[in-house]
């Protein structure tokens, strides 16, 4: 009989722990000491640069989740088989209702009253077993265990990870779990392409014609035909980066701040042109992550050489010893305020250009202003990672609050038609607030990325978020999300989102957004009621 050499019974042994590495890890009645020997196995057989204790580490809390999630999969077979059971009792008493099938749906009942009361218990069951791990299991929830593997890694590299992308998939098995129920349809109408920088906000007209209007860090601001994409109207009089762009409630005048110091008023006149046919290349509001970091050329971009300028202002508003980074006109447009770096919001008088009020208190430089649409309330945002309220219904007494619900610059605040302020911020949360009690908020929204100038529409008082990381997603104001903007190489912002603003008047386009890409785009939104409902 031969002998096994040495060597070649190494060699055997070697490939025998290749192959059983390669097989998927699969759930058996082993012991604990079992499973160690073979996470020691697996790892003394996996060729990887990752140090042997983080690697034993990061095993264990894989095996943690894959329990955890076995517990949720078998209290379901359990509450399953319940349910068929009571089922064939009912289906004997004449009795019977659908909804079986808990994956598919709500349950729902044809039968008496009684039957509808015994649904709705099996539906609460099913929810909380599946919303909680279940007891008597001294395990962490995924959620926890995916914070403890980022922990780990952050440990190990912190300076070149700055997100958790290396556990996205774990993050996604959690998150599945939640019922998607977004249909939203979301169509990216048309990209107004002629700015040579960024574009830090954009407007459009509340009077007509309904144009869009854009300002840029290339001291510029333009207005658009909304229907064709054609600039209508470059204004030239600013010496800085245009920061902002508002336009009056009732006449054809707008309003910009800069990095100049200044504030200027200036009047329009535009003929629109024909409007052209929109291809319809309308896309689901699906929440698929383009992890693709690649950016596409940004060659030069040639501005509009057709497109009349204006040159000189009609008012210009100077008091500011700093950046002004925002404007914004009063209800009746007979007065404005502005926002600047100098920690200080001033209040104009749009006929005489003279200081009307200095709003001081902020610690740190405002970022943003806005003013109530029907009353005389004024809302400013600051770096300090505070916004105030400021009511100037009565003209004796002007008083102001402080809100302290963020815990890093806030970017923007803005009022809706209701009683509503919703507040947004670097912290990566949107905040919703009921005017009529500040004390804490009514929704919060977290993200993963920092939000921009957000907007809400109207009619359907829905809050579009613009993002660092170029996405913008929607929700609505108890702080569900509806959607998120279709993001590609070939559609979409390939930098920085700044601004976005709705225009629910218009026909083919409802909210736009624009970039430090250099482009504004329109897009077409179709949210179905019954998703708003829920």
């Amino acid at each position: 009989m031969p002998v096994e050499s040495g060597s070649s019974a190494a060699a055997r042994q070697q490939k025998q722990k290749r192959k059983s590495h390669s097989l998927s890890i699969r759930r058996t009645n082993s012991t604990e000491q079992d499973r160690s020997g073979l996470q020691r196995d697996m790892l003394e057989g996996q060729d990887s640069k990752l140090p042997l204790s983080l690697r034993s580490n990061l095993l264990d809390l894989f095996s943690q989740i894959e329990r955890e999630f076995e517990n949720l999969y078998i209290e379901n077979l359990e509450l399953r088989r319940e349910i068929e059971t009571l089922n064939d009792r009912l289906a004997a008493e004449g009795q019977t209702f659908e909804g079986a099938d808990l994956a598919k749906g709500a349950l729902k009942t044809k039968a008496s009253h009684s039957t509808s009361q015994l649904s709705q218990k099996l539906k609460t069951t099913y929810k909380a077993s599946t919303s909680k791990p279940s007891q008597g299991v001294d395990t962490p929830s995924p959620r926890d265990l995916v914070i403890q593997i980022w922990n780990l890694f952050s440990g190990l590299c912190p300076k070149r990870i700055e997100s958790p992308v290396c556990i996205i998939p774990i993050f996604n098995i959690v998150s599945s779990f939640k019922a998607t129920t977004s249909r939203a349809v979301c169509q990216l109408v048309r990209e107004y392409v002629g700015h040579r920088d960024g574009i830090w906000d954009l407007s459009v007209t509340r009077t007509q014609p309904v144009v869009l209007g854009t300002a840029s860090a290339d001291h510029t601001a333009m207005l658009w035909s909304i229907e064709t994409g054609k600039c209508l109207l470059k204004y030239l009089g600013h010496q800085g980066s245009v920061n902002s762009i508002k336009f009056h409630p009732t006449e054809q005048m707008a309003l910009t701040a800069s990095g100049d110091q200044t504030a200027h008023i200036w009047r329009y006149m535009v003929q629109l042109p024909t409007p052209q046919p929109v291809a319809d290349i309308s896309t689901p509001c699906e929440d698929d992550v383009d992890f693709s970091d690649k950016d596409e050329a940004d060659g030069e971009i040639d501005g509009p050489n057709d497109c009349p300028s204006i040159r000189v202002a009609t008012t210009t508003l100077r008091s500011h010893q700093g950046v002004v980074i925002a404007a914004d006109w009063l209800v009746g447009g007979k007065q404005v305020v502005t926002a600047s770096w100098d920690r200080a919001a001033n209040l104009y008088d749009v006929e005489t250009s003279e200081l009307v009020h200095s709003l001081t208190g902020h610690d740190q430089e405002l970022t943003h202003c806005c003013t109530h649409p029907t009353q005389r309330l004024v809302v400013t945002s600051s770096r300090d990672t505070t916004f105030r309220l400021w009511d100037f219904r009565d003209p004796s007494i002007h008083s102001v609050n402080v809100f302290q619900g963020h815990t890093d610059t806030v970017t923007s605040a803005v009022f809706t038609v209701g009683d509503n302020v919703v507040s947004g911020s670097d912290d990566r949360t949107v905040k919703v607030w009921d005017l009529k009690n500040m004390r804490s908020p009514i929704a919060t929204i977290r993200t993963d990325s920092a939000v921009n100038r957000i907007s809400v529409s109207v009619n359907q008082k829905i809050i579009a978020l613009p993002h660092d990381n170029r996405q913008v997603r929607l929700f609505d104001m108890s702080g569900v999300r509806l959607a998120r903007l279709p993001r590609s190489n070939r559609q979409g912002h390939r930098r920085m989102v700044c601004c976005s603003a709705w225009c629910e008047d218009n026909t083919s386009c409802n909210l736009f957004t624009c970039g430090f890409d250099r482009q504004a785009i329109g897009w077409n939104i179709n949210i179905p009621a019954l998703l708003q409902e829920k």
